[in-house]
């Protein structure tokens, strides 16, 4: 996104009427406070986050994960990128439609974060960024998965040819705070208003990378924006066939819509480096701007539906407690209504669609 709108946030929230947003973590550092080291950030989540959440994702934590196993958990009807292997012949004949199978994912699963942390993750129109947001969901889910006993491992990308660092699937509190480590000072060491190297997010190539890294399926979270040249949805579907895939969207309100009366302005594209003159007061232009986020986002959705991947939207002025209860009653529903049952509606819900939970 636009790097002007870091250095301008206060006067254009103030312009538009919308007040300061909510940081969804309490006490993330802003752009120039330093960053905690691991245990900080750690405690800091534990206390603000996950004591929320415990206790409310136990009866969810099952339908989270689903895949490899013996046991079953649950039957449905057979959609384009299932496995013929999984399709269960008995109800198949019995129902004249095809069905697969869908088993309890083994407790001890290995879960990998692909994270992206390019240029366009570094921006924040209020007191939290999508790169910090980034950081948070990572520790978050890695301290939920690592506490019943799962391995976690970290693909970081920073907008690099290849992929900047790679932790191994291991568990433990001590590799919990490793990974953190490694997400903060990605964080740390990359300067949104200093960047003397071009950071392109390239989320095809990434994904690729990550699929011929993986060698065992497994739970794989991508984190990212999703600002990127496109070409990448052909990997996502590739690495979906084989594991486990949910999309972890990074947003922020300023991206879906221009704020009013910010005047001529210079506005430079974080990843490219292209400068542009624009009106902010030119209605039309707003118009244009916010017609292209929509576009962009029902494109989107559609890809990451066509590929069946389920996406986490995270908002950088929203509670990051919320939207993860609201992402795990979506995704129940979306079992239970996959297999002809009826769910009871969840309010506040995004639009959903029959290939995946959009939350």
């Amino acid at each position: 996104m636009f790097s002007w709108l870091r250095k301008k946030r206060t006067e254009a929230t103030a312009s538009a009427g919308r007040g300061q947003p909510q940081a969804p973590v309490a006490g993330a550092p802003g752009a120039d406070t330093p960053w905690p080291n691991a245990a900080q950030w750690l405690q800091r989540l534990e206390w603000t986050v996950l004591k929320r959440l415990d206790g409310q994702l136990q009866g969810d934590y099952r339908s989270l994960f689903r895949g490899s196993g013996l046991v079953l958990a649950d039957l449905r009807e057979y959609q384009a990128h299932d496995d013929v292997r999984h399709i269960d012949w008995n109800v198949t004949a019995r129902m004249q439609t095809p069905y697969v199978r869908e088993h309890q994912e083994d407790r001890e699963i290995a879960a990998w974060f692909v994270v992206d942390l390019s240029a366009s993750v570094a921006f924040g129109s209020g007191p939290t960024s999508k790169r910090q947001l980034a950081c948070s969901i990572v520790t978050v889910l890695s301290k939920m998965l690592s506490q019943h006993g799962n391995r976690v491992g970290l693909m970081l990308f920073t907008g690099q040819d290849r992929v900047h660092s790679v932790v191994p699937a291991r568990s433990g509190r001590r590799h919990l705070l490793h990974i953190v480590h490694q997400m903060l000072q990605a964080g740390q060491n990359q300067n949104p208003n200093h960047v003397s190297v071009v950071q392109t997010s390239a989320l095809g190539p990434w994904l690729a990378q990550a699929q011929s890294l993986l060698k065992r399926r497994s739970a794989v979270f991508v984190v990212s924006d999703f600002i990127s040249p496109s070409g990448w949805e052909k990997p996502l579907a590739q690495l979906a066939r084989r594991h486990e895939v949910v999309a972890v969207r990074l947003r922020d309100p300023l991206e879906m819509a221009w704020p009013d009366n910010t005047g001529m302005l210079l506005v430079q594209d974080a990843e490219s480096g292209e400068q542009l003159l624009v009106d902010g007061n030119d209605a039309a232009f707003r118009q244009r701007f916010a017609q292209q986020a929509l576009d962009r986002e029902a494109a989107l959705l559609s890809n990451l539906s066509q590929a069946g991947v389920d996406c986490l939207e995270l908002n950088t002025d929203e509670a990051m407690d919320q939207a993860l209860l609201r992402f795990a009653q979506l995704r129940k529903r979306a079992s239970q209504l996959s297999t002809g049952g009826r769910a009871a509606p969840v309010g506040n819900q995004r639009p959903f669609q029959a290939g995946g939970a959009h939350a």
